[in-house]
């Protein structure tokens, strides 16, 4: 699996549709608000990014909203058809 290092913070890249992973955009995007997560989520739709944090499901703060079991829920109902996606674990 590919890592990568964004603000200081390790990840590991779960999945990256079509290789749309960017990197040096998500330096100015991701902030300290995604710092409690276990994943960062990205689509991108009209050609911008949108970012969304998940939990591990188990983890006591994990809803249905935020709870990475629920991803391809969310993929389904939220990001428009055949959109880039990528996904990105905390490395602990």
């Amino acid at each position: 699996m590919k890592k990568v290092e964004i603000n200081g913070v390790h990840y590991e890249v779960i999945r990256n549709d079509k290789d749309c992973l960017n990197v040096e955009e998500l330096v100015e995007k991701i902030t300290d608000y995604f710092d409690p997560y276990d994943y960062i989520f990205g689509d991108y739709s009209y050609e911008k990014v949108r970012l969304k944090g998940y939990y591990e499901n188990g983890n006591k703060k994990a809803k249905d909203i935020n709870n990475i079991k629920f991803l391809d829920q969310y993929i389904k109902d939220y990001c428009s058809f055949g959109a880039k996606t990528f996904l990105l674990k905390k490395i602990k």
